[in-house]
Order: C-alpha cells, then sequence, then structure tokens
C-alpha cells in the first residue's frame, strides 16, 4: 500500500514497485482527479494492477480499510501546509493513525516511513562536516520556523516509539533534495528568490539531490530488504553537484537571470538581526529567517549514502549528468527574474 501516490515522488515508486515486480498495488489518494491523472500516467497496463482508495488518513477508519490484506507499507504521504497544526496533523497524527491501523493486521511485513534530511540539525556541527544518520535530529523545530520539518520530526518520533514499544517492523528512509521533471523550481539550498532578486545563498556547498527514479527504487529496496528493522537511512546520489555548478547548469539549460551571490556570513548576520527584530515586535514580524534555517541549508556539510548502499544494497541508477538534463529539459522559463 502506497500513501502520498498521487505526489511529486508517487508515480517514481509505483513505477519501481511495478519492475520489482509487485501486482497488487493499493494507492491512497485524497482526490478523484489526481487518481485518474495517475492511472492515465501509467498507462492502460500497469494501472490495471492499482487497487486506487479514496480517503483521507486522519480518518482511522479509512486507515484500517486500507490496510486491510497489506503486507508492505511505503508511506509518503506528508503534511506540507505553512502551520504548524495542519503539518503536524497530516504528518503525525496522519501516521499514528495509519500505524495503529497496521499494527491490526497479521499480514504486515514492513513500513517505511519517508522522512527528510531536513530533519537534522547541523547547529553544532563544523562547516563541512559529514552528515549522515548518526548526526542529530532538530531538537527545536518551531525556532527554524519550518511547519514541515516540525511535521517531519513529529512523525519520525512517533514511528520510532512505535518500532522500539510495539515491535513495529519499520524503517525510515530520508530523502535529500528529491528531483527530477516536474520540480519546476529551483531548490532552496541553492538560493532563494524572497526580496525580488534571486540571492545565491549556497555557494560552494554540496546540494544533497536525489533523482526520483533512484529515491523511488530506493524506497522499495528498503520495502523488501530482510533483517533491517528500526533502521534509518539517508538516500543522496553518488557525485552530487555544487550549489555553484547547478545554478550554471541551470543558467545555461533553462534561462539566464542576473542574481547576487551572498556570503554565508554575510547571511547569517542578515538571520541574526531578522531575529532579534521579531523578538523585539513580539512576533510583528515573523522570524521566518533565523540563524537555525540558515545553518541547516546554507552553513555547507557533505553527504554519504554509504549506508543505503552497503545495507540496502541500493546504487543510483541515473547519473547527476542524466537526471540534471531530464530535469533541465522540463524546467519553463520563469518571467519574475
Amino acid at each position: 500500500m502506497v500513501t502520498g501516490s498521487t505526489g511529486f515522488l508517487g508515480k517514481s515508486v509505483i513505477e519501481a514497485l511495478l519492475r520489482f515486480g509487485f501486482r497488487n498495488i493499493r494507492c491512497l489518494a485524497r482526490f478523484p482527479r489526481k487518481a485518474d491523472l495517475l492511472r492515465r500516467s501509467l498507462g492502460d497496463g500497469n494501472a490495471s494492477n492499482l487497487d486506487v482508495l479514496i480517503g483521507n488518513l486522519l480518518s482511522p477508519d479509512c486507515c484500517r480499510e486500507a490496510m486491510q490484506k497489506v503486507s508492505l507499507v511505503l508511506h509518503l504521504a506528508a503534511g506540507i501546509e505553512k502551520s504548524f497544526p495542519s503539518a503536524f496533523l497530516n504528518s503525525a497524527v496522519a501516521t499514528r493513525n495509519l500505524v495503529e491501523a497496521a499494527l491490526r493486521e497479521k499480514r504486515l511485513k514492513r513500513f517505511v516511513n519517508i522522512s527528510s534530511i531536513a530533519v537534522y540539525s547541523n547547529w553544532k556541527m563544523k562547516r563541512d562536516a559529514l552528515l549522515d544518520e548518526t548526526c542529530d535530529l532538530e531538537t527545536d523545530p518551531c525556532c527554524r520556523n519550518e511547519p514541515y520539518v516540525f511535521g517531519k520530526i513529529n512523525q519520525d518520533h512517533i514511528l520510532g516509539d512505535y518500532i522500539s514499544r510495539r515491535e513495529l517492523p519499520g524503517v525510515i528512509l530520508r530523502p535529500g533534495v528529491i528531483y527530477g521533471p516536474g520540480m519546476n523550481y529551483i531548490p532552496g539550498r541553492v538560493g532563494i528568490n524572497t526580496f525580488g532578486v534571486f540571492l545565491h545563498l549556497g555557494g560552494d556547498n554540496k546540494i544533497p539531490f536525489t533523482y526520483l527514479d533512484n529515491c523511488g527504487e530506493a524506497i522499495v529496496q528498503a520495502g523488501i530488504r530482510h533483517g533491517i528493522e528500526g533502521e534509518v537511512f539517508n538516500i543522496v546520489d553518488d557525485e552530487l553537484p555544487s550549489s555553484r555548478e547547478f545554478l550554471k547548469m541551470y543558467k545555461r539549460k533553462v534561462q539566464n537571470f542576473r542574481f547576487m551571490s551572498v556570503p554565508y556570513p554575510v547571511f547569517y548576520t542578515f538571520c541574526h538581526w531578522w531575529e532579534w527584530y521579531s523578538a523585539k515586535t513580539c512576533g510583528e514580524l515573523p522570524a521566518v529567517f533565523n540563524r537555525k534555517r540558515c545553518a541547516a541549508y546554507w552553513k555547507g556539510n557533505t553527504y554519504s549514502n554509504s549506508k543505503a548502499k552497503n545495507t540496502l544494497g541500493w546504487t543510483p541508477r541515473i547519473s547527476i549528468a542524466e537526471g540534471m538534463r531530464s530535469y533541465l529539459a522540463s524546467c519553463p522559463r520563469r518571467e519574475d527574474w
């Protein structure tokens, strides 16, 4: 059973399941229109293997119906809303409902939860230090003012508790920046366009990209690999480009535009000032720019996929060069540069 099947990553996961030989695939979708689009995109032959259920994970009854006769759960759905309560509901509460339903099903062999590499904190780490599965999670996501990260961290905590206390056969995957056709924007780890001009903040930092199809295959392998219950895996591709290298490719292949490169210490100081002013005005100016968020995305780390390769037996099938060609060819020109 695949949740979040109609999202950005969903089709790639279903295609990976089909390549691995799965034929009885249940997809949980919130909206019938998106479910129809998914069926059409897969083609009649593959769509015949899908059992699409329309429902909402916030409904325990829907979760129980979705979990009937299910042996493998690939949980992609997440709260992407911009408020903390909504993100908590659609990531943490929805996951709790689904896990409770899964534990009732005698056939359950594996529950794979898709988290994010964004849940880690590099606050106490040096620049260019290795960020891997042993690193600390963010302990105060509210300070980062990121509802998505808040929801994902609580989702991971809930799943970890079920794994340790209720013997849920769970595995957590934390992909990096998932990219591919359909992602029609420049990732925030490269820079932002908030102030009317694109600010390049990533400098020479490595961007933890993972191509859609590579990530989809890692998720399926996490579902079928024996003896990995309770493990956590970061999913990033090989030969990661720097932010500067990515921006050069984007400008050459998609659209040339002007930008301003801002050194990390300068933007960190700006975020410090923004925090101070937000506190001084009692939140009149929300602390959307803050030092913890600045560090998480633009301080600079290195990344490894060694654990995923050695334990899952996963290797990125699509190279960075091939993946970037596919992604950049799909990007539309923007009128707001």
